[in-house]
Order: structure tokens, then sequence, then C-alpha cells
């Protein structure tokens, strides 16, 4: 049941760690490691543990650590944000391929209990939601899709949770 203004529920079930998620490719451990490296994404203090190999599973862990803790001893809001942020519109395009514009519209973030550990967000995209959007986009047309993504402990205790609104066009 949802009491906050952005619709997020607020008092969600646990959401336990995938222990066996979609197997590694040689690419996507690469990009792994070349999207850990990037500035903007190093500075948030999280990390991308795990690309399955159709792109369509990511997770990100968030270490709670003097890079990521605040002036409160908990985990730093924006460190929550900086490392959920980019994920589902890199899967996007990199799922949709060439032929697509895929922008961040809007997000909506709600903090729910405080970290005082590492958390882990697993970020799925469903194995039909290419298609969908392939046919349900003509040339030149746009739509908005929405997807929502936890960050929860080891014992799947969700800690925040994100609504992110994704901008998505076919290019003409």
């Amino acid at each position: 049941m949802s009491d906050s203004s952005t619709g997020i529920d607020r008092d969600p079930e646990p959401r336990p760690i995938d222990p066996d998620p979609p197997a590694e490719s040689l690419r996507t451990r690469l990009w792994r490691h070349a999207f850990n490296l990037l500035p903007a994404y190093r500075g948030t203090g999280g990390r991308v543990d795990h690309i399955g190999a159709a792109w369509r599973y990511v997770r990100v862990r968030i270490p709670f650590n003097w890079r990521t803790r605040n002036g409160l001893g908990v985990t730093f809001g924006g460190s929550l944000y900086g490392a959920l942020d980019p994920v589902y519109m890199t899967m996007l395009r990199r799922v949709l391929g060439d032929g697509f514009t895929v922008w961040d519209k809007s997000a909506a973030i709600e903090f729910i209990e405080p970290g005082r550990g590492t958390l882990y967000a697993e970020f799925e995209l469903a194995p039909d939601e290419a298609d969908a959007i392939r046919e349900a986009l003509a040339s030149g047309e746009s739509t908005d899709r929405e997807y929502a993504v936890s960050l929860v402990d080891e014992a799947g205790t969700v800690h925040a949770t994100c609504r992110k609104t994704l901008y998505v066009r076919r290019d003409e």
C-alpha cells in the first residue's frame, strides 16, 4: 500500500537478491569493467557487479564505506540515486540497438529505511520488452516507459525504491 506522493510502496515485502543471475558474456564483463571506470559513475560509490549476456539483467552494489556514508552515519541518498540513475537507460539502449533514442525523462526515489550496510539493486527487463517497444513505435514516434528498482540489503530488506520514466523514440 502506498502512502507517499510518489506512489511507491512504503511498506514493501522483502526482495531477496537473485542467487543465480543470468550468465555474463565476455562482452558484458568488459562493459561492466568499463562502466565502473567511468568517472561520473565511479563518483557515486556504486559498482556494477553483474551484467547478463543479453543486457536484460544488471546488478549494482553500493558498499557502505567512507565514500558513500553521510554525516549521520548512513548511506548518502545521492550515492543511492546516482548508482541507479543510468542503468535502465543503458540497458534499454543496448537491448533495442541502433535506430532508437532513449533518454531518462523523470525519476522519483523513496527512501524507506536508512542504509547501514552494503545495498544491492537488481534491474530486469522483461524478455518481450524490446519487441513491445519496437511494435508500438513507427518511425519518428515516441513513448514513455516506466520501470522500478529497489535497493535491498543482503537479507532482502528494501531501503529505497526508485521509479524511472524513460523516453523512447524510433529514429527516422
